[in-house]
């Protein structure tokens, strides 16, 4: 048996595994809440964040909402938004985010 038919049966048991639903909603939610750090920064700051447009867009709306509720959605909208983002693109934003963070503790 090739590899290439191993990863493609079902019944193997060596074949990989996707992730739980617990670990997937556990995924979803550290998105979201690395948005709402997001959210938290200055202008200043989340301008040394590597964001797309439509994120940056989202992060800034939210900034905007003072109402309880519609603040909650907009996190839950960009979380969704960073449930799209490969894991390369989620960890410079995680790097980025560290650094504006030490920068900000040592000031």
């Amino acid at each position: 048996m090739r590899d290439d038919d191993r990863e493609e049966d079902p019944h193997d048991p060596e074949s990989p595994r996707p992730p739980s639903k617990s670990q997937r909603k556990r995924d979803a939610t550290a998105l979201q809440d690395l948005g709402e750090h997001l959210v938290k920064l200055t202008p200043t700051q989340l301008r040394r964040v590597p964001l797309s447009e439509d994120l940056l867009a989202a992060v800034r709306t939210a900034q905007a909402i003072p109402q309880r509720g519609a603040r909650k959605r907009q996190l839950q909208w960009i979380g969704k938004l960073m449930r799209r983002l490969d894991d390369l693109e989620t960890s410079a934003i995680r790097a980025a985010l560290a650094t504006v963070q030490h920068r900000t503790a040592r000031t």
